[in-house]
């Protein structure tokens, strides 16, 4: 519980910075001044600009909505696919599960790195390619989840008493297993989304995610490297911008879990 609230706030200040760039930014992101770049935070410009002369304050905003643009699809394409064959694997068992599972293992081979490494080689770079690499990452993980909880739901009496009345395996998956692991996928979610968040900004970083002029918090980070010794804040901000979201996603999978789980929240009473 007491990860909860600043978890929420985090997630808030984020998703409001995200929101905000939708509709306003101080400048445009993309915008070149050469005879103001590398200048520190001011009344014009309050978090300073790029080598460029880009408004770094804008570049974060945008970012902000990047980067959760990235994790939402990324986690959303993890979660809609695991989860169907997580149940699948679960209902079926034998041969069906095996081959299941053994296509997960075969999955968490290949990081969100190297998959986006492999996928940018024939398609080439992008926001595109990184959200696709980072979705089959986070696949395996939420059918492996979605499997073993399941397996845990189906042996509960009243999974058996459904299935002694008539029901079918579709029913009992949707009506019975599904809902009582929903709490266990969306802590899962929300450190999968934090995750997602820190493996586009490496990949940006490395040259295989959002490309430039585009807006990224990695991407920030690259371009600042060379100039640490002029601009270090043009390093600082970015740095704390994807700290921030990554730790604000943490804290709120984990004040999820103490609010969900009920052996946790009484030995905490």
């Amino acid at each position: 519980m007491r990860a909860l609230r600043p978890g929420l706030v985090l997630v808030t200040l984020i998703v409001a910075a995200a929101a905000l760039a939708s509709l306003w930014t101080p400048y445009e992101p993309t915008a070149i001044d050469v005879l103001h770049r590398l200048q520190g935070p001011s009344a014009a410009h309050w978090l300073g600009t790029d080598q460029f002369g880009r408004d770094v304050l804008s570049m974060i905003l945008v970012g902000a909505r990047l980067s959760l643009a990235v994790g939402a699809v990324a986690v959303g394409i993890g979660l809609g696919l695991g989860v169907v064959l997580g149940l699948i694997a679960a209902s079926r068992r034998g041969l069906i599960d095996e081959a299941l599972m053994r296509l997960s293992d075969f999955a968490f081979a290949f990081p969100a790195v190297l998959s986006a490494i492999l996928i940018t080689a024939v398609w080439g770079p992008g926001a595109i390619n990184a959200i696709i690499a980072i979705g089959i990452f986070n696949v395996p993980v939420f059918a492996r989840l979605t499997r073993g909880a399941a397996l845990m739901i189906m042996a509960r009496e009243f999974v058996r008493a459904a299935r002694a009345l008539g029901a079918g395996e579709l029913v009992v998956m949707l009506r019975h297993v599904l809902p009582n692991i929903a709490g266990l996928l969306a802590v899962q979610a929300s450190v999968q989304v934090a995750l997602a968040i820190l493996a586009e900004a490496g990949l940006a970083y490395l040259g295989l995610g959002t490309q430039p002029p585009n807006p990224s918090w990695g991407r920030m980070l690259f371009e600042a490297q060379s100039f640490l010794h002029q601009a270090p804040l043009n390093a600082i901000f970015p740095g704390a911008a994807i700290a921030l979201a990554v730790l604000g996603f943490n804290l709120l999978g984990d004040g999820l879990r103490d609010r969900l789980d009920p052996r946790l929240r009484s030995n905490r009473a």
